[in-house]
Formats: C-alpha cells, sequence, structure tokens
C-alpha cells in the first residue's frame, strides 16, 4: 500500500473491513458446500445450495443499486455485513441439527437471504473507494484492497474452514458470526466526506436513468455482458469443484481448503500486480490473454485428475480473474458519474453475475446427465472441458469487438 493511502484513515477502515468480510466468505464458501454434501450426494441440489447465494445477483441486483444510490452507502455495508453475521448463526444452529436431505430446502433459503445481503454490501462497497481516493491511485487502492481480500478470503479463509470442520461442521459458521459482525462493525466507524443528496426519484424513472446511461456506453455493456458468460462457466465449474476435490482427487476438508488456498495464491499475485500487466500489454491485450489462459487452465483440468495439475492450474486462473477484475472496474469507476454509480454497479452486476446462478444448475446438471453414460468420474470432468471450449470461443469475441481505452 502506498504512503497516501496508508494515511487515508477511510481507506485503512475499508481494507480492515474488507479483510475481516473476505475471510467470512472464505470460510462460508467452503463450509457451505462442504455442509451440502453432507446432507445429499446429488450434484443437482448441491448445485441448487450453490444457486441460492448467488440469485439475487439476477433477481435482486436492480434495486440494490437504486437503493445504494439513495441511502449512506457506509450504513448500508455495515447493516449488510451485520445480517450476514446473524445468517451464519442461523446456519450455525441448522448445522448442529440438520435432519438430512430435506433441510437443503431450507439451506437454499438461508442461503438466498444471505446472497441480499451480499448484493447490498458489494455493490455500495464498490462505490466508496472513488469517494475517498484520488481518480489516479484507483488501480493501486483496488488492487491492494482486492490483494487483502484475497489474502483473508481465499489464502486463509479455506484452509481455516478445512480445520475448523474437523472439530465440527457448525464450527466454521460460528466463527464468521464475529468475524461478520466485526467487518460491519468498523464499516460503521467510517466518516465519509459530505456527499450531495441525489434528487429524489421514483424507483422506475431512477432505473431508467441507469439503463439509459449505460446504453449509450456500449464498451462498459460489451464488457458486462462478456463478463457473464465468463461467469457462468466459472460458477459451473465452481460448484462441481467440492465433488471433483472428493471423488476424483480424493482430497478430504482440509485438503480441498488447501487447494482452494493455492488458488488463492494466484488471485493475491493477480490482484496486486494487474497494474503492472495492464502497464506492459494495455487494457485490450490484458482482458484477451487472461481468457486465453483460462480455457487453457480448463482444458487441463479436463483432461486430467492430478492434484499436481489441479492446484497450480487453479492459481492461474485466479491469476487472471483478478487482473481482469482490477483492470476493469478502475476503467468502469472512472467512466460513471457518482450520482450514477450504485446504478451502473448494479446494472453492470446484473449482466456479470446474474449469469452465475444458471451457471451453478448448469454445473450440476451437466454432471448429473453425463453419469447417465459414463462413469462419475468422467462426468465430474465435463464442466471443465465444455467451460474450456466456450471460454476460447469468448476470447474471441473480445479480440475483434471489445477493444476498451
Amino acid at each position: 500500500m502506498t504512503a497516501a493511502l496508508w494515511q487515508n484513515r477511510n481507506y485503512r477502515i475499508v481494507v480492515s473491513a474488507t479483510a475481516f468480510a473476505g475471510f467470512s466468505n472464505g470460510v462460508f464458501a467452503m463450509a457451505l458446500p462442504w455442509l451440502a454434501t453432507l446432507m445429499t450426494r446429488d450434484p443437482v441440489a448441491i448445485g441448487l445450495v450453490a444457486a441460492s447465494v448467488k440469485l439475487p445477483w439476477l433477481l435482486f441486483s436492480l434495486p440494490a443499486g437504486v437503493i445504494t444510490d439513495r441511502v449512506d452507502r457506509r450504513l448500508l455495508v455495515a447493516r449488510a455485513d451485520l445480517l450476514r453475521a446473524v445468517l451464519s448463526l442461523a446456519i450455525m444452529a441448522m448445522a448442529l441439527n440438520f435432519t438430512g436431505g430435506g433441510a437443503i430446502w431450507l439451506l437454499c433459503l438461508i442461503g438466498m437471504v444471505f446472497g441480499v445481503a451480499e448484493v447490498l454490501r458489494e455493490n455500495a462497497a464498490l462505490t466508496l473507494v472513488p469517494s475517498i481516493v484520488q481518480s489516479r491511485d484507483l488501480e493501486r487502492a483496488n488492487g491492494t484492497m482486492w490483494s487483502v481480500s484475497q489474502i483473508s478470503g481465499q489464502f486463509i479463509g479455506p484452509p481455516a474452514a478445512g480445520l475448523l470442520i474437523g472439530l465440527g461442521v457448525a464450527v466454521p459458521f460460528g466463527l464468521d458470526t464475529l468475524t461478520f459482525a466485526l467487518a460491519g462493525v468498523l464499516a460503521w466507524a467510517m466518516v465519509l466526506p459530505p456527499r450531495e443528496a441525489p434528487a429524489r426519484q421514483r424507483f422506475l424513472p431512477a432505473l431508467r436513468e441507469g439503463i439509459g446511461w449505460l446504453w449509450r456506453e456500449p464498451g462498459l455493456f460489451r464488457l458486462a455482458a462478456a463478463v457473464g458468460v465468463y461467469n457462468f462457466f466459472f460458477m459451473a465449474n465452481t460448484t462441481v469443484l467440492v465433488l471433483y476435490s472428493q471423488e476424483v482427487l480424493g482430497l478430504s476438508a482440509g485438503g480441498h481448503g488447501l487447494l482452494l488456498t493455492a488458488a488463492a495464491t494466484g488471485g493475491v499475485l493477480g490482484a496486486w500486480y494487474g497494474v503492472t500487466v495492464q502497464r506492459w500489454l494495455g487494457l485490450h491485450r490484458t482482458m484477451v490473454l487472461s481468457l486465453c489462459v483460462t480455457a487453457l487452465v480448463y482444458a487441463l483440468i479436463g483432461a486430467t485428475g492430478s492434484i499436481w495439475i489441479a492446484g497450480p492450474a487453479l492459481a492461474f486462473e485466479m491469476f487472471c480473474r483478478l487482473v481482469w477484475s482490477v483492470v476493469t472496474v478502475s476503467w468502469r469507476q472512472r467512466q460513471t458519474p457518482d450520482v450514477l454509480l450504485g446504478r451502473i454497479n448494479s446494472l453492470y452486476r446484473f449482466l456479470a453475475w446474474g449469469p452465475m446462478p444458471p451457471g451453478a444448475l448448469f454445473g450440476g446438471w451437466l454432471v448429473a446427465v453425463s453419469g447417465g453414460w459414463m462413469e462419475r468420474g468422467a462426468a465430474l470432468h465435463m464442466p471443465w472441458l465444455v467451460g474450456a471450449a466456450a471460454i476460447t470461443g469468448l476470447a474471441l469475441y473480445c479480440q475483434r469487438a471489445l477493444r476498451l481505452r
């Protein structure tokens, strides 16, 4: 972190809150599907659990944007994290008393509410950074914040969750209750510069204003659609990764956590060095090359069943994903007026993250259908192979149609 950023009290608080919330997300992302596998071995049911957490990105992103532009963004972040603390406590109670497969539906319901809080929190948090740092510092500020998020959420959280599951599947959710609460308290402590209150609009006119602005920015619209395609297949693979780890790689909960940590190593490096990569290659080449490497990674995982290939391959994928995120989000923040930041973030996320829940269901469905005519291990490779072909096509599209400056 540069000295100027470190001297910024609000930015220090944002980074600290990000560290706690990222750790909580990492523990949650590891523990929730593991809890689901204790309830059922049905890949479609496990896909439903994963989809339930991401479904609000499709259903609630647009209202979240209007809400973010109307309210105190700092308090919105704080209250969303406190709500996630309460929901983690509810899942902990459920993990202590679940009674088999029927509990999957209750887990999905809690996951959906958790996802709504996540949508509100992440959308509002993205609007805070441009208001507390200089425009010239956006890449470094975002890169540092996401490095912290990756370290806490992917490097520390998953192996911690794996160890805690060994003590009892409810234990990780108890820890999440505390860390989400700490993130909420930190966000509450921020003191933001005065912000001019936006003109009060009814919901639909306010939403139409955001849609109209995005439609007049074809580069940003195409970028969001491209990310949506990528996230569809990313989520399809992420959903089956827990089963792939157990049944193909033969990993325990602790081993699966370490696999996620190996992937996170690439994410940390990508978040930190994304600015450098962009300076070397330019924005357009950075995005296209990231997709090409991701397609190669999916093909390697789909064609093999070795932990020694899967670990480094996932690290390369996360490196590319975080490089992409740092450079494109910073570009988007510069293009968007502050008064529209909430709505444009939400519209972008609607297009980019909305495909994630159907992607989760697609991953589970593809394994289930493939298992009807091939053995289970081979079926668990199918989402990776299909994803490799799709991301290759996406890279070709971006090479021709997506030239951002």
